[in-house]
């Protein structure tokens, strides 16, 4: 008897489970940029995956990550594709992925840049896919990815003057195709998640910028517009901490793509909790009616745990 009784006050305790919904948002990408008469593809947004209210791709909801108390977390935020500058000629810069523990969202596709040639032109791929660029060719918008974020839209053949690109693709709405007399291609719209209490757009499209004619918008949830430096008009950024695709730009003086927003995680768990938020990320815990604490991380890499 006296030996179970040791036994048992030697024995290591078993601490509880913790179930812990997410918010997590990559970086959304650059816009492409082309100054040889074509326009180029809105960037797209940043993948989204969240076990509240919605998902990115149309997808199911995710389910409650399980972890175990003091016990550490990685927490990366992805950061937005660097715009272009006037003269690249190029495919936008894709975004970089949001992780916490063992879920990742990807970084959304650079869009394309626009050719006033027989050329293909091809959005990338990404959480939300790059718009496709301007072209004699075959314009194509990039593809998203499986329950992260929609594709992005084709640029147009040439139409007369004007040339547009297509708008990127958004976590919850596919890019828009350019639009008949060259008008670039909206960006499509985001995912509203109301983690927080609060409704918010996350993952928003850049637009399609356009030789000649209008650019497209960007898709709600930080999505930037469309532009024609030879106009004045860079591309958009996309917003901060939102994901949003940069804005494809045209032109080939001022103003260069619009690059893509940074992106986030939210994460939400009972208020018998409490979070440590390690060094080398920036985050801040609101305490919302319900039972719940919220925590949000908007910038670098470090790790969380749970007391």
């Amino acid at each position: 008897m006296l030996g179970n009784i040791v036994a048992g006050l030697l024995a290591p305790s078993v601490l509880p489970a913790l179930s812990v919904d997410y918010l997590v948002v990559a970086g959304g990408s650059s816009g492409g940029q082309s100054n040889t008469g074509a326009g180029s593809g809105g960037g797209g947004a940043g993948g989204l995956r969240s076990t509240v209210t919605a998902t990115g791709g149309g997808g199911s909801l995710e389910t409650a990550l399980t972890v175990a108390l003091s016990t550490n977390y990685t927490i990366t935020i992805g950061a937005g594709g660097a715009g272009l500058a006037v003269g690249s000629n190029a495919n936008g810069n894709n975004g970089s992925n949001s992780v916490f523990s063992t879920v990742t969202s990807t970084g959304g596709g650079g869009g394309a840049k626009g050719f006033n040639t027989a050329t293909n032109s091809t959005g990338n791929t990404g959480g939300s896919g790059g718009g496709g660029g301007a072209t004699t060719a075959t314009s194509t918008g990039g593809a998203g990815t499986t329950n992260q974020g929609r594709a992005g839209g084709a640029g147009g053949t040439f139409s007369g003057s004007s040339y547009g690109g297509g708008g990127g693709g958004g976590a919850d709405i596919v890019g828009a195709n350019s639009a008949s007399g060259g008008t670039g291609g909206n960006g499509g719209n985001g995912v509203a998640s109301s983690i927080t209490n609060s409704s918010v757009t996350y993952g928003g499209g850049g637009g399609g910028a356009s030789f000649g004619a209008g650019v497209g918008t960007g898709g709600s949830g930080g999505g930037g517009a469309g532009g024609n430096s030879d106009l004045g008009n860079a591309g958009g950024a996309g917003s901060i901490n939102r994901g949003g695709g940069g804005g494809g730009v045209y032109g080939s003086s001022d103003g260069g793509s619009g690059a893509g927003g940074s992106g986030i995680v939210v994460l939400k768990y009972p208020d018998s909790r409490t979070i440590t938020i390690g060094g080398g990320l920036t985050g801040s815990t609101d305490s919302p009616s319900g039972g719940f604490k919220v925590s949000t991380i908007t910038a670098g890499t470090g790790n969380v745990s749970w007391a």
